[in-house]
């Protein structure tokens, strides 16, 4: 059946509610729409985020790091992106484009804001000197997928999964379109990953970090309903490999966990401000506490 015409007016206008199941999370200006005033723990780093993939970035690097043995305690809190407190005036004073995740870092003479998930992990990387290359063609390397995950994303979240699994209707046309793309990149990084552990190479670093939290879970069957079936994810075997790979790791376990307002209780800790919030802050122990 043929996608139903539209002819666009000469001038849009924006109508409250249009665009499916996350409409409210978007709006077509910037700012703030009501006051708020961000909560700050004692660590150097303030994390306001959210367990969707761009969040997951961030909380997973925090982890690994820690991991690793760096000094990079953080207080994470939760940015409840569908009840608007994007649109807050202390989360928009940090990230003016409203989006998740956003960070605080007080390590410094003055609080640094630091908005945009790959700015996040670069920024992060380069202060402890770890999952990144300190300079020569192998931290290029990591910087090529790293853009790439930012300029790719959009196409995987924004459009297949929005038309596949969130618009209130379904049309052949947009889920065709960002069907192939997905699968374009999905063999791109499969033929990638034929010859090498990890993204950029033979080592972990904040290219794995930035793509897994989309890829990795879509390959998991983690995002968007049947996609990882519809997509056929299963052929993509060092895709698969590699995602099973990462999901393994205890950092990225413990990330996946922290600012996670969804799924099942135990493996929701929608604040994390020291080790042992893992195991005695989770929502099925604490409950609506």
């Amino acid at each position: 059946m043929a996608d139903t015409p539209y002819t666009p007016p000469d001038v849009w206008t924006w109508a409250p509610g249009n665009g499916g199941k996350f409409a409210s999370t978007n709006r077509p200006t910037a700012g703030a729409t009501h006051a708020q005033t961000l909560p700050e723990g004692k660590h150097p780093f303030q994390l306001y985020s959210l367990a969707t993939p761009n969040g997951v970035k961030v909380t997973v690097m925090f982890e690994e790091l820690l991991a690793a043995g760096h000094d990079a305690e953080y207080d994470a809190w939760v940015i409840d992106i569908g009840e608007g407190d994007q649109f807050g005036s202390g989360f928009v004073e940090i990230n003016p484009n409203s989006k998740i995740p956003a960070l605080l870092d007080r390590t410094g003479d003055a609080p640094l804001r630091v908005f945009e998930s790959g700015s996040i992990l670069l920024h992060l990387a380069e202060a402890f000197g770890a999952f990144l290359p300190a300079s020569g063609p192998q931290r290029t390397e990591v910087m090529n997928w790293l853009f790439w995950q930012m300029g790719s994303a959009p196409y995987l979240g924004g459009g297949f999964g929005h038309f596949y699994a969130y618009a209130p209707e379904k049309y052949q046309y947009p889920i065709d379109r960002f069907t192939m793309e997905t699968k374009r990149q999905l063999d791109v990084l499969d033929r990638a990953l034929a010859d090498r552990t990890y993204i950029a190479g033979d080592d972990y670093s904040i290219a794995d970090i930035a793509i897994w939290p989309w890829y990795g879970q879509l390959a998991l069957g983690r995002l968007y309903g049947e996609a990882a079936t519809f997509l056929d994810i299963a052929s993509y075997e060092n895709l698969m490999r590699w995602a099973q790979a990462i999901d393994a790791r205890p950092a990225v376990q413990r990330g996946r966990m922290v600012n996670r307002n969804f799924g099942e209780p135990e493996t929701q800790l929608h604040e994390r401000h020291a080790a042992s919030d893992f195991d005695t802050r989770t929502q099925d122990k604490i409950g609506d506490q």
